[in-house]
């Protein structure tokens, strides 16, 4: 068999096998922020933070990642520190973030080929959700600006009250799997990084990996990856054979 009908027949049978496909956004979607630092945003988190805080520590002042800080922010709220932080800090920090990606979604086009993906699947009768790191509103907003929101049962976006449950923890994966009302194994996540494989395996679904990294590809094999695609283009094609596999379902 050569490379091209294995990767076909790997495909066909994880989505044979499935009911419902999870979708990372930012990366599977769209390139959320086609590639610019987020760290003017972290910055301006701290600023934030500082004034009702008055000190950050040490991680937390070397963090240049918007969703990093997050989880940093809450671990350091957790800490036993006397007298109690203002949790307000945490939800100030939050909606920055939040912010900053209803901002970036008004300009974000989506990834090639994922319109066609996500109507070749649902016209297979495969459930469709998002699960992110990102807010459900900013992802809601770019799904209907590309007339594709109907084509999902819902978005599984941060949890502004479990900010350090955000992938690779599980936490997005198995909220979804409890809204599908399906075991892990009936359910394929799509993800391009290796926080999505984690948060796969924590909450035991199939997982195929999107990525052009060759680096990144070889390290998503290595940690037990199903497969491994470059494009939505085989994905597709595995799809556009199903229709008499998911009619007998």
């Amino acid at each position: 068999m050569d490379g091209e009908s294995e990767e076909r027949t790997v495909l066909r049978g994880l989505l044979s096998d499935a009911d419902a496909v999870l979708l990372d956004f930012d990366g599977p979607v769209t390139d959320l922020f086609r590639g610019v630092s987020t760290a003017p945003v972290a910055t301006e988190i701290k600023d934030v933070v500082r004034k009702i805080w008055g000190r950050l520590d040490p991680d937390v002042e070397k963090c240049d990642d918007s969703h990093g800080i997050l989880r940093r922010l809450r671990d350091m709220y957790d800490s036993p520190v006397a007298p109690p932080l203002d949790p307000r800090a945490l939800y100030e920090a939050e909606a920055v973030v939040t912010r900053q990606e209803y901002e970036a979604v008004r300009e974000a086009e989506p990834a090639p080929d994922v319109v066609r993906l996500v109507n070749t699947l649902s016209d297979r009768g495969l459930r469709l959700l998002i699960v992110s790191n990102n807010a459900d509103g900013p992802i809601w907003e770019f799904l209907k600006r590309w007339g594709i929101q109907s084509k999902f049962d819902t978005v599984v976006g941060r949890d502004p009250h479990e900010l350090r449950r955000m992938k690779p923890d599980p936490y997005s994966v198995l909220s979804a799997l409890r809204i599908l009302g399906l075991p892990g194994l009936r359910t394929l996540l799509i993800g391009d990084q290796l926080t999505d494989l984690q948060a796969a395996r924590g909450a035991g679904t199939r997982f195929l990996g999107h990525t052009p990294s060759a680096e990144r590809a070889r390290e998503m094999r290595d940690q037990g990856a199903d497969w491994v695609v470059r494009s939505h283009v085989p994905v597709i094609r595995a799809a556009l054979t199903l229709e008499s596999v998911t009619a007998a379902k």
